[in-house]
């Protein structure tokens, strides 16, 4: 498996080496000493699932401390293009945002740590799993808007597909120390 580290700190892509034969194909997604020798050293405690038409976007999504979430998220079919903004208030890349694609055929997943803003919007039929270092609190439950224009993220789909709830989240606060 590969291990790329990516602009922002801490982030990081894992590619695995996948073995063909005549039958299909086989690697392996997850191997706790290999991940904790590579950087990724967290105890994942959930696991989440979803299933996403082309167009939908789900984000942007964190949780607050005590109870962020580092995520190892990928596709298990599809593609995405998933985004991450940091927003560790004392990192030197602050409110920078970076994007991926992440692609069931290719087999990537990528590490997001804790303190990170988390979304991603379907680029065909998505399964999208990803594994969490922390259990899913409502109380700490937060995020930003999808289309905040300080981040000016350009998600590459005219209309989105964005919930209710999605819609109505808060836009970038600079100023407000989450992290």
């Amino acid at each position: 498996m590969q291990f790329i580290k990516h602009q922002l700190p801490g982030v990081i892509e894992c590619i695995p080496t996948k073995f063909f034969d005549a039958r299909g194909h086989f690697y392996e997604s997850y191997n706790q000493k290999l991940f904790a020798a590579n950087g990724i050293a967290e105890d994942f405690v959930q696991d989440n699932y979803s299933f996403s038409t082309p167009g939908v976007l789900r984000g942007l999504h964190f949780q607050k401390n005590p109870h962020g979430q580092g995520k190892l998220v990928r596709c298990m079919t599809g593609k995405v293009m998933d985004v991450i903004v940091d927003l560790r208030h004392d990192s030197p890349t602050f409110g920078q945002h970076e994007k991926f694609i992440l692609d069931a055929d290719k087999g990537n997943m990528l590490y997001v740590p804790v303190g990170f803003a988390h979304g991603f919007v379907a680029l065909e039929e998505t399964i999208f799993v990803y594994k969490c270092t922390d259990f899913w609190n409502k109380e700490t439950e937060s995020g930003i808007r999808w289309n905040d224009p300080t981040l000016d993220i350009d998600w590459g789909v005219a209309q989105p597909i964005v919930s209710d709830k999605d819609q109505i989240l808060p836009d970038f606060n600079a100023n407000e120390r989450i992290f």
